[in-house]
């Protein structure tokens, strides 16, 4: 059982606006038109954090024309969430361990 969290992907994840633009592609798969008007953020500003989501793994694009499209990689999703059901077994299971202090 492993009970250790990916802290990269956390600290990629942990940015509000990183993490609205996964939610918004974990529905659609949409372009960088869609996010700034999804989103509000600027687009040089959205372009950033999406350059750190795909060097991160966590989405991936897919060319269309004179348009990228992005797309959340479901797998590494779902591996992070695997990890952290893990680590809650870990902690029922754990609950009843108490060391004693010395």
């Amino acid at each position: 059982m492993m009970t250790s969290v990916d802290t990269d992907l956390i600290r990629v994840l942990a940015d509000p606006l990183r993490l609205q633009i996964v939610t918004l592609l974990a529905k659609e798969t949409l372009c960088t038109t869609h996010l700034v008007e999804e989103t509000g953020a600027k687009q040089t500003n959205l372009s950033n954090h999406l350059r750190v989501l795909r060097e991160a793994g966590i989405v991936e694009t897919e060319p269309c024309g004179r348009f990228t499209y992005y797309k959340v990689r479901p797998d590494v999703i779902a591996q992070l969430a695997g990890q952290f059901a893990d680590l809650a077994a870990s902690a029922r299971t754990a609950a009843d361990n108490k060391r004693s202090c010395p």
